[in-house]
Parts: C-alpha cells; structure tokens; sequence
C-alpha cells in the first residue's frame, strides 16, 4: 500500500518496525489513540510497574494494519461523540 491519508510506512525511523509480524506496517498511529481504552481491540497484557498496572502493547498490532485504519477512527469518534455530549450536558445543567 502507498503512503496515503489512511496509511503511512516511515521505514527510516530507528525504530521501524517496532512490532513484529506485521508485512504492511502502518506508522500513521505511532503512538496508539487506542491506548486509554480499557476495552480497546488490540492484543495487550496489564503489567505491574512501580505497584500500578501499566498497559503493555509491545504484542499489539492492531493499530499498524491499513486494514484497522477505519475501526480506530470509528472508536475515536464515538468517544469524541460521548466527550461532547456530556460536556454539553455538564455545561447546561
């Protein structure tokens, strides 16, 4: 797949590729937007560091497939949708 809108491969970072085992890695989300969620689709593990669980998605590919490119920006704008409406509501009432 071309560098695009929805795909973007920068094979000259010292850290490219950052995962294994993806043949089409997508770099547009370097650092994952689905990171906060707690019931975010990709493939993580909860680890205790310093005695707080920290999300580790070291195994995650989810995000760097051009595939998943529409699946996070349906997530992220479903959470934006729910961020305004309550603030709409916290500021209304």
């Amino acid at each position: 797949m071309k560098n695009s809108l929805k795909f973007f491969s920068n094979t000259d970072c010292e850290y490219y590729p950052c995962h294994k085992g993806v043949q089409k890695f997508n770099c547009l989300f370097c650092y994952c937007p689905l990171y906060s969620f707690d019931d975010c689709p990709g493939n993580y593990t909860m680890t205790e560091t310093e005695g707080r669980s920290v999300k580790d998605c070291s195994n995650c590919t989810f995000p760097h497939k051009a595939e998943n490119y529409d699946k996070i920006i349906a997530v992220n704008i479903d959470c934006l949708y729910l961020v305004t409406i309550n603030s709409y509501y916290f500021l209304h009432s």
